[in-house]
């Protein structure tokens, strides 16, 4: 696991009564080249802690994000204002400071760096040099989208030990790949917070299912954005037998200039980025 311990950044986010925290793991040193990093749907920016120590190491300035309704930021007045555009907007601040940098979006965070990429040159700083999506592509099948909808719309339960958490994550989130006893841990410690009654609940705003009961659900088709994302240097990681991006969509992407496409074995979606092989592709890519 990371070595090292991570600061933590933030800033208030002009939004609806007054504004939104939005807040952030840092690695490296503050005059490295910037990579940001993205999460899944229901996950935090710790997610990312082995990736982001390798690449400060390099010498790299690494902002994991939580994005709103995660982790340490702030959650939104509305479950309805939990969609990209939304969080594209609360991080444009941000990015506007950053100049040039880097994109590591997981999921969730690869359709907001795909987002970004529409946006006209110089509206947020230098926009992203490369970018790295992982497991997300501009098409996500409506089947996908169902089975997300179906357990995020569970009630969620209050654990009572890290160690339920933890059991919860292996069985969740198997596809993430075969990962080590103390890497589950890890996740597990990250992804739960204390509860005045002294248990445990999963990091995340449980309204966050709410714009995908809103009606009824359909494909995510966009293609016609991905013009504008593959104008850049893309990583495409994909996970042998994920459900969310398809063998074939991967393929096309491919079919793009600056397009190199993974494919990670034993893994569905998402690849967790932390195996050795794993982080040392992006550490390549992002060079």
């Amino acid at each position: 696991m990371a070595s090292l311990s991570p600061s933590i950044g933030g800033f208030l986010s002009p939004f609806e009564g007054g504004g939104v925290m939005v807040r952030w793991h840092e690695w490296g040193p503050a005059d490295g080249r910037p990579v940001v990093c993205v999460h899944g749907l229901t996950r935090n920016g710790r997610d990312f802690d082995v990736l982001a120590a390798a690449l400060a190491a390099q010498g790299r300035r690494v902002i994991c994000l939580d994005v709103p309704g995660r982790g340490i930021s702030a959650w939104l007045p509305l479950g309805s204002q939990y969609i990209v555009p939304v969080y594209v907007g609360l991080i444009a601040p941000l990015l506007a400071q950053l100049g040039e940098y880097d994109w590591v979006g997981t999921s969730m965070g690869g359709l907001i760096g795909m987002g970004l990429s529409g946006i006209p040159n110089g509206a947020l700083g230098a926009g992203p040099r490369r970018m790295v999506l992982n497991d997300i592509g501009p098409f996500v099948p409506v089947a996908s989208l169902e089975r997300i909808r179906d357990y995020l719309s569970q009630p969620q339960a209050e654990y009572g030990s890290v160690e339920q958490v933890d059991a919860y994550l292996r069985r969740v989130h198997a596809p993430f790949g075969p990962l080590t006893d103390a890497e589950w841990r890890h996740l597990a410690t990250h992804s739960a917070h204390r509860t005045p009654t002294g248990g445990w609940r999963l990091h995340y705003d449980p309204r966050i299912v709410e714009p995908m009961g809103a009606g009824p659900l359909a494909d995510v088709d966009l293609w016609a954005l991905w013009p504008w994302v593959a104008a850049r240097p893309t990583l495409v990681v994909r996970g042998e037998s994920s459900d969310l991006l398809l063998a074939p969509d991967a393929q096309k992407m491919a079919g793009s200039a600056n397009v190199t496409l993974a494919t990670i074995p034993g893994c569905g979606h998402a690849p967790a980025l932390m195996e050795a092989n794993q982080v040392q592709l992006i550490l390549d890519f992002l060079r």
